[in-house]
């Protein structure tokens, strides 16, 4: 985990990948025919620091993810949803907070973030009723 001055933490796992930044490019079907691809980064808030349960939330989330086929963003664009999901795993909100300059683009981040719940109920060693995530959807080339 690494602590940022927002006090969100940027998800990190395993010991084989200790320093690296968790990355998932996304290529779906119609990922050659498109300039960009879809990278997208999660980042807790900073009380929430089970390696575990980080990566079954991405990989949640990471599933439920369809990559417009049209209406793209420029490349280095992003889209940011900021979540809030309660200790039993259910979605509590999601908005758009960031926009990438594509409704298409802002739209399908937003609707995996829907799509993937109810999320994996937190660890019953974690103190809070609900913990805070942002999505970071990017346009990458």
């Amino acid at each position: 985990m690494v602590p940022t001055s927002s006090g969100v933490r940027k998800a990190q796992f395993g010991s084989a990948a200790r320093g690296f930044v968790l990355l998932a490019v996304l290529l779906l079907g119609a990922g050659s025919l498109l300039a960009v691809q879809a990278s997208l980064n999660l980042y807790f808030q900073s009380t929430l620091t089970d390696a575990a349960y980080q990566k079954a939330f991405f990989a949640k989330l990471a599933g439920s993810y369809r990559m417009p086929k049209s209406g793209a963003p420029k490349p280095g664009a992003k889209t940011v949803v900021q979540a809030v999901v309660a200790k039993d795993g259910k979605l509590v909100s999601a908005m758009v907070s960031t926009e990438s300059g594509s409704s298409k683009w802002d739209a399908a981040a937003l609707a995996a973030v829907k799509a993937a719940a109810p999320y994996p109920p937190l660890p019953s060693s974690y103190g809070f009723a609900a913990v805070q995530v942002h999505v970071h959807v990017s346009a990458v080339p």
